[in-house]
């Protein structure tokens, strides 16, 4: 949620966007995110009793409150002192000043590494400086924006929804992109399935989330039909010929450093096995 004084409100209702405005010291001016977009912003990142969320650019902490109503820890920063006093006052009134904490903190020296959840609704080009720092952090840690893109990662998941009481923009609609971490799966895997096919490998280019993936099962090139990496959880669906017989192939596993382990789906229309199923990074 960013920042816009109320002088700054008038004109919104008549101008582009948020993003139409920044400071001269390279601060972000304050707009609120309507509390239905907040809502959509912590169920997209499935916000729960276990996470650690921090909001960058918290203004009057409704989104670090938020979390702190489903149960999480939150720490919401923001270079403003009278907006970190405003939101401190407001997690008091709503009860929950024990799990929500703010800071007066400059966004890009903020630690962001405690974070299972980051929060933001800044202008495009802070979010793309923030991208090679959020793509360093833990695999599976989910980041979340209110209209604004990250430089050149494309978002697991989006949605796109009107908000009326939004302050700025035409229409009232909102955008809220959601990403996941990906873990690194680069390189090329080898895998023993005795059950089915025997060695199995791997070759995986990768663009942030996105794979292209080559498989090579029982000395046969297959087709690979489509792939997805979401954090650590990594999935292939794989066609052809093993053995005598053409198989469906679905791929299962999480990613922890050089090894996958899952499970193997098989099918040829008739019958369906499942298998375990292990690689390990060459």
């Amino acid at each position: 949620m960013r920042f816009l004084h109320f002088v700054f409100l008038t004109l919104a209702a008549t101008a582009a966007g948020a993003q139409s405005w920044a400071w001269d010291d390279g601060t972000v001016p304050f707009v609120v995110t309507p509390r239905e977009i907040v809502e959509r912003m912590l169920r997209m990142a499935e916000v729960g009793k276990d996470d650690f969320l921090i909001d960058l650019g918290s203004g009057d902490g409704r989104i670090v409150i938020g979390a702190a109503q489903r149960g999480a820890q939150g720490l919401g920063v923001d270079i403003d002192p009278s907006l970190v006093r405003l939101a401190t006052e407001n997690a008091q009134k709503a009860g929950v000043a024990a799990r929500a904490r703010f800071e007066t903190r400059d966004i890009f020296e903020t630690d962001l590494s405690a974070a299972s959840v980051v929060a933001f609704y800044l202008l495009p080009e802070f979010n793309a400086k923030l991208l090679p720092r959020l793509l360093a952090l833990k695999p599976g840690t989910r980041i979340v924006s209110h209209d604004g893109g990250i430089g050149d990662w494309p978002p697991d998941e989006r949605l796109e929804m009107r908000a009326p009481e939004k302050a700025v923009g035409v229409g009232g609609v909102s955008r809220v992109d959601l990403w996941i971490v990906p873990a690194d799966a680069r390189g090329r895997w080898l895998a023993e399935v005795p059950q089915h096919g025997g060695r199995w490998s791997f070759d995986i280019g990768q663009r942030f989330q996105e794979l292209d993936v080559k498989v090579d099962g029982d000395g046969r090139d297959l087709f690979v039909r489509t792939s997805r990496l979401r954090g650590t959880e990594i999935k292939m669906v794989v066609t052809g010929i093993v053995g005598s017989r053409a198989w469906n192939h679905l791929f299962e596993g999480h990613v922890d450093g050089n090894r996958i382990a899952g499970r193997l789906t098989v099918s040829d229309g008739n019958q369906t096995r499942t298998y375990p199923w292990m690689a390990t990074r060459q």
